[in-house]
């Protein structure tokens, strides 16, 4: 017996001795050029005085609106990515609530003068308005990334990086808000898309089409487009709302139905706005309410079920991949590596979960 188990334990120990070996098979300590892997992966030594030759990188990331909350996770991202590779940043940013691209382009003026800026991180909601500031910072030899909105016009698009959420993702949400009407038991009514073109966002005129488009589609695919009015404006891109009174004007277009069963907002101009105009209207938890961005008025929305739904752009994202994308263009010479950032459906079931570090 006692022969048995020193057997048993012997064939134990020469087992685990051999799948050990088997685990370390297979390394690759150089490549197949020659050069090792540790050596190659250290920054170049150049790297720290690009640029400015003051022994370090700076980048300077300007959004179109710092003043509502949203880009605060993108000026984390790029604070972290900042930290990861010992880089500067300056967080900068129309001070406005609401979507100024003036101010944005007045303080890129002033930033691509900088004669220590490394890189320039911008967002660009307003298409066509950004081609002399790429001119600018390509003569001054500094490179640029796009992230947040996208222009598909700017100067030199295909060298220049992008990060951000497509539009079409508003299609997820479109299609929730579809389903929650559906899921609600209405069999007729009318289904709002309140937006403002005034404002010139391409990019939210894109959402509001998507959004609109995966409605229609869920609705016919269930057999019911018919009972149903599902208003975007006539072209689509929304019905026009005053942006300067959100609140009134989407309370007044509810109103003005009769017949609102539910609503779809954009962009978070009119998605706090909605929040408060379902609340006004007494319609907590009647009314299939679905919008954009999850600042602190979206989540608590959620939470008090003024608002059924709303789409992240997962924004820690457009703040950290930017600042890599830019060492790595500089340290690596990797251009125009772009990134989707999809888009996170936040509901009532998961709002608890959002925010923990600061992603959304």
């Amino acid at each position: 017996m006692r022969r048995t188990l020193l057997y048993a334990a012997s064939a134990a120990v020469l087992s685990l001795g051999v799948t050990h070996a088997f685990a370390q098979s297979g390394g690759v300590e150089k490549a197949v050029g020659g050069y090792d892997f540790a050596e190659a992966a250290k920054e170049a030594p150049d790297t720290k005085n690009f640029h400015s030759a003051d022994g370090h990188l700076t980048f300077a990331i300007v959004t179109h609106t710092a003043g509502n909350g949203f880009f605060d996770p993108v000026y984390v991202g790029a604070t972290v990515a900042g930290n990861m590779i010992g880089a500067k940043i300056l967080l900068l940013g129309s001070e406005s609530p609401v979507d100024d691209p003036a101010r944005e382009i007045e303080i890129l003026n002033q930033i691509v003068q900088d004669p220590t800026i490394d890189g320039i991180i911008m967002t660009t909601p307003q298409v066509g308005t950004y081609n002399d500031i790429v001119k600018a910072a390509e003569a001054a030899g500094i490179p640029v990334a796009t992230t947040n909105s996208f222009d598909a016009t700017i100067l030199n698009r295909n060298g220049i990086s992008h990060t951000g959420q497509d539009a079409s993702a508003a299609a997820i949400g479109g299609e929730a808000l579809a389903k929650c009407v559906l899921d609600s038991g209405a069999t007729s009514g009318s289904i709002l898309l309140p937006s403002s073109t005034a404002m010139g966002n391409i990019e939210v005129n894109n959402r509001v089409t998507a959004a609109f488009n995966a409605i229609v589609k869920t609705l016919k695919d269930a057999g019911k487009l018919d009972a149903f009015k599902v208003d975007a404006g006539p072209e689509n891109v929304g019905i026009d709302t005053n942006p300067n009174d959100p609140v009134n004007a989407l309370v007044s277009l509810f109103e003005s139905r009769g017949d609102a069963v539910g609503a779809f907002t954009a962009n978070n101009v009119f998605t706090p706005p909605l929040v408060k105009a379902v609340a006004q209207m007494g319609k907590t938890g009647k009314f299939c309410a679905f919008g954009f961005d999850l600042g602190p008025a979206q989540q608590e929305g959620i939470a008090a079920e003024n608002l059924t739904g709303s789409l992240g752009q997962q924004p820690f994202l457009q703040g950290f991949w930017p600042v890599m994308q830019l060492y790595l263009q500089i340290d690596r010479g990797i251009s125009a590596a772009n990134l989707d950032t999809r888009a996170q459906l936040v509901t009532k079931e998961n709002v608890a979960k959002v925010g923990k570090r600061f992603e959304n």
